[in-house]
């Protein structure tokens, strides 16, 4: 059960977040003012618009509000920067997933930076939005977004006035969702933020630049790709045309809102990795409608469980679970501020609150012990407790996990006891095109 003083704990972990960041704030307005923002976007109330946090502040209009997120100096990338060392902090693991994907914010008119109409995965159709773009980390102690940039179209990237009436840097010029996720997995990288796999939906995983980035710096991936992806000199849907029944295994990629997510998997080796790694095509089918098919490209240690594969490939939702929490929880899409620099600074401090909430559940659970990092492989659906995978050498035995202290555990699925890895000599000729 949670404590007094685990409520004390709490309180005294968002004062040291805005220690972490008061050097960022030059004088002791924008700092108090700060305090107010993060508390306010953590205070029970169902909008965390201007005027509810103005409120919050103890302010009678949102004049200071808006000051602060437009006028105000400091620097949002700074605060960026102190986001991802707390999240390396509180929710760091070297078994942890980079996640790429964007989410919409639904707007009216056409004054806010960026906005247009396009197409919007929220509202599911066409909309006048703002589309950003977002990287995620989780990681067995949690989840959290770590870095953020504004899709600037090309429209508005040669328009002079609405770039100065919105306050678009001049330095920044059109650049496309996969160039910026790239940079935001560079920063991470440079920053020490300590991970091991990559995943993102198709619209990262065609990219040739990224997939050529994570293999560069040895960093496993699980990109989507659509059916049209070529390789070698045919489309992936060719490469299973004549896959025995056998080559499908059915496999849990985590869980959903209804429990496990079953699906039947394939994976395909095919040559061209780096010393030291396995690339391969890998096959998701769905068990209700097996013409139902998705297609992943990988790049994993040699060795590497198809559960493991599997695991990393369900982590890609747990960035649709972040931004419904932000946008539920720290008010991500409630700002009302039209300027680029504006956008940033409220979307860094919402995130920032996210991880604190973060740390603050993983606290709550207890935690798991950072001696041995645990990894989650995907269960399989077979009451025999065999966890399948293209060959049948190579045995090795899942990890264990430990248990929290004041949650308790499942014991594990007689599925996760063994795992059987991908063999690195059954490979099939091919390369990416």
């Amino acid at each position: 059960m949670v404590t007094q003083l685990d409520v004390q704990g709490w309180a005294g972990g968002l004062d040291a977040v805005l220690g972490r960041i008061a050097s960022r704030f030059g004088r002791a307005e924008p700092r108090r003012r700060v305090a107010a923002y993060l508390r306010g976007l953590l205070a029970p109330v169902e909008r965390k618009n201007g005027w509810q946090l103005a409120e919050s502040a103890g302010d009678a209009t949102p004049d200071g509000v808006q000051d602060f997120l437009s006028r105000a100096q400091w620097d949002a990338d700074a605060v960026r920067d102190d986001l991802q060392a707390y999240a390396t902090e509180h929710l760091g693991d070297a078994d942890a997933v980079l996640v790429l994907d964007e989410t919409s914010f639904v707007k009216k008119g056409t004054k806010s930076a960026g906005v247009q109409r396009q197409y919007t995965g929220t509202a599911g159709r066409v909309e006048n939005s703002q589309v950003g773009v977002f990287l995620g980390y989780a990681s067995r102690h949690g989840h959290a977004l770590i870095d953020r940039a504004l899709y600037l179209p090309k429209d508005w990237a040669g328009d002079a006035d609405r770039r100065r009436e919105a306050r678009v840097p001049e330095a920044v010029a059109f650049t496309t969702k996969p160039k910026l996720g790239l940079a935001m997995l560079e920063r991470a990288r440079a920053a020490g933020v300590p991970f091991s796999w990559l995943t993102g939906d198709s619209v990262y995983g065609a990219d040739h630049a990224i997939r050529r980035w994570a293999e560069r710096h040895q960093r496993g991936y699980v990109l989507a790709v659509t059916s049209g992806q070529r390789l070698g000199l045919r489309p992936v849907t060719a490469w299973i045309k004549k896959l025995p029944k056998r080559a499908w295994q059915r496999l849990s990629a985590g869980d959903g809102a209804k429990g496990p997510r079953f699906y039947d998997w394939a994976c395909l080796p095919y040559s061209g990795a780096v010393p030291g790694f396995q690339s391969a095509l890998l096959v998701r089918r769905s068990v209700a409608n097996p013409t139902e098919l998705a297609f992943y490209l990988t790049h994993a240690p040699e060795g590497t469980p198809l559960a493991e594969l599997v695991r990393v490939a369900g982590t890609r939702w747990s960035i649709e679970s972040l931004f419904e929490q932000a946008k539920g929880e720290v008010g991500l899409d409630h700002y009302e501020v039209r300027s680029w620099v504006g956008w940033h600074r409220h979307i860094t401090l919402a995130m920032l609150a996210l991880a604190y909430l973060a740390a603050v559940r993983k606290a709550a659970a207890g935690g798991c012990g950072l001696r041995k990092p645990r990894r989650r492989l995907a269960a399989a659906h077979d009451a025999r407790g065999q966890a399948p995978a293209l060959a049948p050498r190579l045995d090795a035995t899942a990890q264990t996990g430990c248990r929290p202290a004041l949650v308790s555990v499942a014991p594990s699925t007689p599925a996760a006891r063994t795992s059987r890895s991908l063999a690195p000599t059954d490979t099939f000729t091919g390369a990416l095109a």
